[in-house]
């Protein structure tokens, strides 16, 4: 006969076994629950919600995009514009919205990677209250000067920053196109001052009438520049060439084998938005990105794209994490003090 103590033991196992067997059978229910949801999803309007005012590449490609991924959907997708701080009101606004899959987050560096490092406090943690749904580009970055300008070359303008240093535009403080000029200052020994613009068009229009010396612009806004003479690249910082501005020297080939950067751009949505939502969104954000007319866009403007799935997407952002945060937080770039 079995002692007490052995009694207990086998029922407690007993107890624990059929525990874990009835959690099992609750987690395949709520599985099968959110796949059903997910079939009839969506049967409602969408909002894709823009941390930029209307006009600028963030704005113009959720429209773009967000054409064909409500077609694929069979719904009317919203883009809303909610700018201010860094996007970071909008990035609130949708982390605190229902995780249905209904409210749409438009992410991009400064977004997931940069703003932890570069704000104290934030109302929400990218890494904690987002996941990834997919890519939509990445845009390579140049530094461009008048094409009057007396500076030959990207040496020559290291070396004429000895003596004076230039100033140059970007779209922003904290923009991609800032935070990758100081990587570039101290990974080659560049001398020159930030000025920030309000968008991309105002920093070249600036440059171009003389009131800043270089830019740094992304190939959306600089390539129709670029390509028509009115301004002359001095390097891009991607791996390699653009295939837009085939002349233009990456600073690899220039000898600065780790200055490298770019704008990028993605979808994310609530963390708790059930798996196969995402899976939904995901096949319709791949389905949009590569439609003819956007990757004709894409081509014409030389922003390069990957059919990348959530978990892709997510692995890229945490390897951008582990180069960016470390070296914005080196720079010493706050933008709250």
């Amino acid at each position: 006969m079995l002692g007490r103590r052995e009694f207990l033991a086998g029922s407690l196992g007993a107890a624990i076994l059929a525990q874990g067997m009835r959690a099992q059978v609750v987690q395949a229910q709520v599985v099968q629950a959110q796949a059903v949801r997910a079939q009839g999803f969506p049967d409602r309007p969408l909002r894709w919600v823009v941390g930029y005012p209307p006009g600028g590449a963030s704005d113009v490609f959720a429209r773009l995009i967000g054409q064909h991924i409500g077609t694929r959907l069979g719904q009317t997708l919203v883009v809303e514009n909610r700018p201010g701080g860094g996007a970071v009101l909008a990035s609130e606004v949708v982390v605190r919205s229902p995780a249905d899959g209904y409210t749409l987050m438009h992410v991009d560096n400064g977004i997931l990677v940069y703003n932890p490092a570069l704000y104290s406090r934030l109302p929400y943690d990218p890494d904690r209250d987002f996941q990834g749904v997919g890519f939509i580009g990445r845009f390579p970055l140049f530094i461009v000067v008048r094409p009057d300008s007396p500076v030959q070359d990207f040496a020559d303008f290291v070396a004429r920053s000895k003596t004076q240093a230039p100033n140059y535009g970007t779209p922003a403080v904290a923009s991609p196109h800032h935070l990758a000029m100081e990587m570039v200052k101290r990974r080659t020994g560049l001398e020159a001052t930030h000025v920030p613009y309000r968008g991309g068009p105002a920093a070249m229009q600036d440059l171009l009438a003389g009131n800043v010396d270089a830019a740094v612009i992304d190939c959306a806004t600089g390539i129709p520049f670029i390509t028509s003479g009115r301004a002359k690249a001095l390097c891009v910082f991607s791996e390699d060439r653009a295939p837009r501005a085939p002349t233009v020297p990456t600073l690899r080939e220039l000898g600065f084998g780790t200055a490298v950067a770019y704008g990028w751009q993605g979808m994310s949505v609530p963390a708790a938005v059930p798996a196969p939502v995402v899976a939904r969104l995901a096949e319709a954000l791949k389905a949009g990105v590569g439609a003819d007319d956007v990757q004709a866009r894409y081509r014409d403007l030389g922003i390069e794209s990957a059919p990348w799935s959530p978990a892709e997407f997510q692995d890229f952002v945490r390897r951008e994490n582990a180069e960016w945060r470390p070296l914005i937080r080196e720079l010493g770039i706050r933008l709250d003090g």
